[in-house]
């Protein structure tokens, strides 16, 4: 998918339209006309942001840091300092 032109739009956003797709393996095209679905649906309020909020961002740390917790990076113990001096 590739998006070449951004539009300016009056409150100074921009609106992005794709140009060009991509099919899958199974011979279909992929997220033309359609888009992509998401894995974690989250609602979109438009009050939160003037508020400094962002509620994918937030549920994005909330799914990240509930994996660290259920899979937890393992923990290795370092050898021994080496004694290059006999007696030491």
């Amino acid at each position: 998918m590739g998006v070449y032109d951004y539009p300016p739009l009056l409150d100074g956003g921009e609106v992005t339209a794709s140009w060009l797709a991509f099919w899958n393996p199974d011979g279909t095209w992929d997220v033309e006309n359609r888009g992509v679905t998401p894995d974690i649906e989250v609602k979109l309020y438009p009050a939160a942001w003037p508020k400094g909020r962002d509620p994918q961002l937030e549920k994005a740390v909330e799914v990240a840091l509930e994996l660290l917790e259920k899979n937890l990076l393992p923990t290795h113990k370092g050898p021994e300092y080496p004694r290059y001096h006999a007696g030491q």
